[in-house]
C-alpha cells in the first residue's frame, strides 16, 4: 500500500508538471556539451566545434507539439548561444537563442532551453548564433514529424537521411572573424564539406590523398527522404546525385508541389527534403555533389564537395567525371526560375488536418510595408560594415527582449526607416515596430554583387515574388497570390528583389537577418518587435525562471556552480535543480517496484 501511495503521489506530481508544460505532450531531454575538438575535414588539422565530441552534431527527431528540454554546456573559450533555425517558438522568443533575446551562455556555464515545437513540421537545423562560430561547426539537423493522425502527401519512405553541405575554411573561426574586423574579405573557401567530411578523390590533382569522405549506404529499389541543409558561410551550392532524380516534397516546414529535379540550387541557410528512389543498376557507386554557384568554374574547381552513394549490391567504386552542374555557373536566371517553381502544395495538410491552402494569404490586406535595401560593405567610423536601409545593426549590452520586459530605456529605438534613405550610413540599434495581428509586406532589395539570403525567426513567411531590377508598387502585379511557398529563409539575387508576406501573430522580439555569415556579422540584420500591450500568458510566456542576465540587468544574475555533463542533471539551471526530471526517474522506479 505504501508503494501504491508513492506511485500515486509521484504520478500526480508528474501530471501537474506536464499539465503546466503544454498539456502532457511528450518530452525530449537533450544534454549537449559544446567543446573544441580536432578534425581534418580537408586534410589539414584544425579546431572545430563538436557536440558531445561529434562533428557535425546529432540530428534530433521530434513530432509536432513535443516539448524540448535541451541543456547546453559551454566548454568553449568564449560565450555561446544556440539558435533553432526555423523553429517558431510560439509565444516564446525567450528561447530563440540570439543576442536580441538572450544573454550568451558564459564560458564554463550551462543553460537549459525549454520550448515546444508547436503546430509545425519540417526540416530545419540548429547552430551557434554568435561570434562566427557556425563557421567552425556546432550545427546539426532538426526533423519535426507529423502527428500520426495527420496524413502526409506521399508514401512512407524506407529511410530518412540528413545531409549537411557548406563551404569551409581551414582557418579557425576566430581568424575569419578577425579578418572581417580588419576590413578584409574572407576570400575563396578551401572546400565544401558534406556531413563534415571532405571530398571523395574523384580527381587526383584537385583532391589530395587521405581525406575522409562521406559514404551513404542505400538498398536497391528503396525510396529515401533526403534532407539537405546548406550550413555554410556564404556560398550558394548546387546539389545533385549522379543518375538519380530528386522529387522535392518539403522545404522548411511546408509541403511543396512534387517536382522532379536533377540538380537543385540550395542557398546558405536553406533546407530542402527530397524523395529519391534507388532505381539504378548498381554497376558502381554514385557521386553526391555539392558545388559552388555563380563563380568562375576553373578557379573554384577545388571548392567542390563529393560524397558517395553506395548501393548495398554495388559492383565497384564511382569513377569518371562528376555529374554536370547547370549549364552556366553564372546563370542566375536559371536559378531564379527554379526558385519560382518551388510552390506550396495547397491541398496537403501539415501540422494540422486542414489544407495548407486554407490560409488564403493573397486576400489579406497589408497593414505595413518595409522595403529593406542592402548594399556592398561600406566604411562607417573607420570600420567596414554592412547595412539595411543605411543602418548597420549594433548589439547593446542588454538584450532587446530583456530591456522590454524590465522597462530599461535607451537600449534601442523604434525608428527603423520603412524605405531606403539617402542619408549617410550609420551604426545603430534601430528596430521595426510590427503591428500585432497585422500583415507585413517586406521587400528585400539586393544591391550587392552576390546572393544574399535572409531568415526570419519566429515565423514562416510567404515568398510571393522575385525579379531583377528595383522593386516598385507595380511589381505587385508579378506576385503569386495563391501558392507561394511558406518558409523561413529565402534568397535574393544580386540586382534583384524578393517579396515576402508575413502574418504577425507571434508575440516576441524576432530577428530578421542575412544568413550569409560575413554580411550578418558586419551588421546586416534588424529585429521586428511584435508586442501585445495586454500582457498575459495567452500571447506570450513570462521570462523563464532560469533566464541569464547581463548588461543593465547583470545585478540580477545569480552565480552558477560548474555545470554537470550527465543527463541526470540536464535540468540544472543557474545552480537550481528543477524537479521534473528526478520525479520522472522516481516514478519509473516506483512503477517497476510496484
Amino acid at each position: 500500500m505504501a508503494q501504491f501511495g508513492f506511485v500515486l503521489v509521484s504520478f500526480l506530481s508528474v501530471s501537474l508538471l506536464l499539465g503546466l508544460s503544454h498539456g502532457g505532450d511528450p518530452f525530449d531531454f537533450l544534454d549537449w556539451d559544446f567543446s573544441y575538438i580536432t578534425a581534418s575535414p580537408l586534410g589539414v588539422k584544425q579546431q572545430v566545434i563538436g557536440i558531445n565530441g561529434k562533428f557535425p552534431g546529432p540530428t534530433v527527431n521530434w513530432t509536432t507539439n513535443w516539448n524540448v528540454v535541451a541543456n547546453v554546456n559551454n566548454n568553449l573559450d568564449e560565450p555561446l548561444l544556440i539558435t533553432w533555425n526555423g523553429i517558431q517558438h510560439r509565444r516564446n522568443s525567450w528561447q530563440d537563442g540570439v543576442l536580441g533575446t538572450n544573454c550568451p551562455i558564459p564560458v564554463g556555464w550551462n543553460w537549459t532551453y525549454q520550448f515546444q515545437v508547436k503546430d509545425q513540421i519540417g526540416s530545419f537545423f540548429y547552430f551557434p548564433s554568435t561570434r562566427f562560430q557556425r563557421a567552425a561547426g556546432g550545427y546539426g539537423g532538426i526533423i519535426v514529424n507529423n502527428r500520426a493522425i495527420i496524413a502526409v502527401p506521399f508514401g512512407t519512405p524506407d529511410g530518412d537521411i540528413a545531409i549537411f553541405i557548406g563551404d569551409w575554411y581551414t582557418r579557425n573561426h576566430t581568424d575569419l572573424r578577425q579578418a572581417l574586423d580588419d576590413g578584409k574579405d574572407l576570400g575563396m573557401p578551401d572546400g565544401v564539406l558534406i556531413n563534415g567530411k571532405g571530398p571523395y578523390r574523384y580527381n587526383d590533382t584537385l583532391v589530395p590523398a587521405g581525406i575522409d569522405y562521406e559514404t551513404i549506404l542505400v538498398h536497391p529499389g528503396k525510396t529515401y527522404r533526403i534532407r539537405v541543409h546548406n550550413v555554410g558561410v556564404s556560398t550558394s551550392l548546387n546539389f545533385r546525385i549522379q543518375n538519380h532524380n530528386m522529387a522535392l516534397v518539403e522545404t522548411e516546414g511546408s509541403y511543396t508541389n512534387q517536382v522532379n529535379f536533377t540538380t537543385m540550387d540550395i542557398h546558405v541557410g536553406q533546407s530542402y527534403s527530397f524523395l529519391v528512389t534507388m532505381d539504378q543498376n548498381a554497376s558502381s557507386d554514385y557521386y553526391i555533389v555539392a558545388s559552388a554557384r555563380f563563380v568562375n568554374e576553373t578557379t573554384w574547381a577545388r571548392v567542390t564537395g563529393v560524397a558517395i552513394l553506395h548501393y548495398s549490391n554495388s559492383k565497384g567504386p564511382a569513377s569518371g567525371p562528376l555529374p554536370d552542374p547547370p549549364n552556366d555557373f553564372y546563370d542566375k536566371t536559371w536559378s531564379m526560375n527554379q526558385a519560382r517553381n518551388v510552390r506550396w502544395n495547397v491541398s496537403a495538410g501539415a501540422a494540422r488536418p486542414n489544407p495548407q491552402g486554407s490560409f488564403r494569404y493573397g486576400s489579406i490586406n497589408v497593414t505595413q510595408l518595409y522595403v529593406l535595401k542592402n548594399k556592398p560593405p561600406v566604411m562607417i567610423g573607420g570600420k567596414r560594415r554592412t547595412t539595411l536601409n543605411e543602418i548597420s545593426f549594433s548589439y547593446p549590452p542588454t538584450p532587446l527582449k530583456l530591456a522590454d520586459r524590465y522597462n530599461i530605456s535607451g537600449v534601442y529605438k523604434m525608428d527603423f526607416p520603412t524605405r531606403p534613405t539617402n542619408g549617410p550610413p550609420r551604426i545603430g540599434t534601430s528596430i521595426i515596430n510590427g503591428d500585432y495581428k497585422g500583415f507585413m509586406e517586406i521587400i528585400l532589395q539586393n544591391n550587392d554583387t552576390s546572393v544574399q539570403n535572409y531568415h526570419m525567426d519566429g515565423y514562416a513567411f510567404f515568398v510571393v515574388g522575385m525579379d531583377y531590377g528595383e522593386w516598385t508598387e507595380n511589381s505587385r502585379g508579378l506576385y503569386n497570390k495563391w501558392d507561394g511557398v511558406a518558409r523561413c529563409t529565402t534568397q535574393v539575387f544580386p540586382g534583384a528583389w524578393t517579396a515576402i508576406l508575413v502574418s504577425l501573430d507571434n508575440v516576441g522580439m524576432w530577428n530578421l537577418r542575412a544568413e550569409n555569415l560575413d554580411t550578418w556579422y558586419l551588421g546586416q540584420e534588424v529585429y521586428i518587435r511584435v508586442f501585445n500591450p495586454e500582457i498575459n500568458n495567452k500571447t506570450e510566456l513570462p521570462v523563464p525562471d532560469n533566464a541569464l542576465y547581463c548588461g543593465a540587468l547583470a545585478h540580477l544574475q545569480k552565480p552558477q556552480d560548474h555545470h554537470s555533463k550527465s543527463l541526470g542533471s540536464s535540468l540544472m539551471t543557474n545552480g537550481r535543480e528543477k524537479i521534473l526530471f528526478p520525479v520522472l526517474v522516481l516514478l519509473i522506479g516506483a512503477v517497476i517496484m510496484f
